[in-house]
């Protein structure tokens, strides 16, 4: 059991004095730590109420309101007073505003009107130099011989309706494709034969001419 005995760290007489004095020199340290104040305080800060409350400025206000209660009484008295008297001071103002140019702006005035008055009668009175009825009867005219030599109807507005197509419409359209064909050589060859018939023409009016040259001769 010599291993679980106390071992002093420096050399002694007995063992066990010197645990006793180890003992009470950790026991003393120990109290001490305890009892050690800190050398940084981490406390919060000390509060006063004088710098919370601010009495004096509570103060300031409450003279502020009163005078302004004050006034305010006063000022009722001063109007209830003058509601039941004439009050001291005459405010009444008849003046008439008077102006140096007023008349002669009067009669500028009425004159403008008037003539505006004579210019109104002269446009409702003057008759148009157009004639919209002529017009409207060229347009129709118009109309009416576009839709003579157009080859598809005219122009549908909106909301009306086109016509059905028939079947029979389906199968002209080659057909007037022939007939466009047919008419273009026919038209070429009555300008063929019409500049035939003109060029015999002026060859009989020159023998013609030749011929009662030689007479006269």
């Amino acid at each position: 059991m010599q291993h679980q005995a106390y071992q002093p760290i420096l050399p002694s007489v007995n063992k066990y004095l010197q645990y006793k004095w180890d003992k009470s020199c950790y026991e003393t340290h120990r109290k001490k730590v305890k009892s050690a104040k800190p050398t940084i305080t981490t406390t919060p800060p000390k509060t006063y109420n004088h710098l919370i409350v601010k009495l004096k400025k509570q103060q300031l206000e409450e003279e502020r309101l009163s005078r302004i209660e004050r006034e305010n009484h006063m000022l009722l008295d001063k109007m209830s007073h003058i509601m039941q008297t004439a009050g001291g001071v005459d405010c009444k103002n008849d003046y008439v505003k008077k102006s140096l140019g007023g008349a002669k702006r009067q009669l500028e005035l009425l004159h403008i009107t008037k003539e505006n008055e004579r210019i109104l009668q002269r446009l409702s009175t003057c008759r148009p130099q157009y004639n919209t009825q002529d017009w409207h009867n060229q347009w129709l005219k118009n109309n009416e011989f576009m839709k003579n030599i157009s080859r598809y109807p005219g122009q549908y507005t909106h909301g009306s309706f086109l016509p059905p197509i028939s079947s029979a419409r389906h199968g002209t359209v080659v057909h007037d494709k022939v007939k466009n064909k047919n008419i273009t050589r026919h038209v070429d060859e009555d300008s063929a034969g019409m500049l035939n018939g003109k060029e015999d023409s002026d060859k009989e009016r020159k023998s013609k001419v030749k011929v009662t040259c030689e007479d006269e001769d």
